[in-house]
């Protein structure tokens, strides 16, 4: 009985135990759970067989107590018939056969009082195994219980782990992109870009200067006809002191 205890002493400190100081000490919390359940279902199994056998055990004892229950009845039914068959053969005058059944009576009630005395030390015995058989049989419920709700714990931190993993990828790929950082990849591209910009730019600018030329160009142009036009007007003496050059033309 103390080894079936100690078995079952020794699953509940198991289900009991601190499995987040486990995975904090562990290289691989998941395969530490996974060993953890499995540890716990080895320790089930045994833990069956030996509240097996005391059930088992216990229904032998109170098999064997309801027989010596048994025999107490039938041994004191056996004293009572020879004690008045002894009375019987003595009223008749057979006093031998008196005395043999008074001594036949005498030795079932011997065994009436042996059945008596070991039903008397056997049950408490048996009732005190059926009372732990039944406690045991209530422990083994509960440690499959406490299994499943491990099972459960390993598949809710296992999925929490794996989320947290996924986490930490997205901020390391995050974090390794810097565009603030000249070195990085990101910002050199940026920097071409800009230059690019800035060429193109330039082109335009360039383009923009050269047309800009091109009409003040063709305005001096303009300049020195109306110069010319004036000139031969005062040469005739026709321009007028305010005249425009379609004047001049007209005239």
């Amino acid at each position: 009985m103390a080894e079936k205890q100690t078995i079952l002493g020794r699953i509940s400190q198991l289900a009991k135990a601190n499995i987040n100081s486990l995975l904090d000490r562990a290289e691989d919390p998941e395969k530490m759970l996974d060993q953890l359940i499995r540890d716990y279902k080895n320790n089930i199994v045994e833990a069956e067989n030996a509240i097996a056998q005391t059930i088992g055990n216990t229904r032998l004892a109170q098999q064997d107590l309801a027989e010596d229950k048994a025999a107490v009845q039938e041994w004191g039914a056996k004293a009572a018939a020879a004690a008045a068959t002894a009375q019987r053969k003595a009223a008749e005058g057979n006093q031998a056969e008196a005395d043999r059944f008074t001594q036949l009576a005498r030795i079932a009630l011997g065994k009436q009082l042996d059945y008596e005395k070991e039903v008397a030390s056997s049950e408490p015995i048996v009732a005190s195994q059926a009372e732990t058989a039944e406690k045991l049989r209530v422990g083994l419920a509960g440690m499959k219980d406490k299994l499943s709700q491990l099972q459960s714990k390993r598949d809710e931190l296992v999925a929490r782990a794996k989320a947290a993993q996924a986490q930490q990828k997205v901020h390391d790929a995050v974090g390794s992109i810097n565009v603030l950082d000249p070195t990085s990849e990101l910002s050199r591209w940026e920097d071409s870009v800009r230059q690019q910009e800035a060429q193109a730019a330039g082109h335009a600018e360039i383009a923009a200067s050269s047309l800009e030329s091109q009409f003040a160009e063709l305005e001096s142009a303009g300049d020195k006809t109306e110069i010319e036009l004036r000139l031969e007007a005062l040469q005739r003496g026709v321009l007028p002191p305010s005249g425009t050059q379609d004047q001049i033309t007209q005239g």
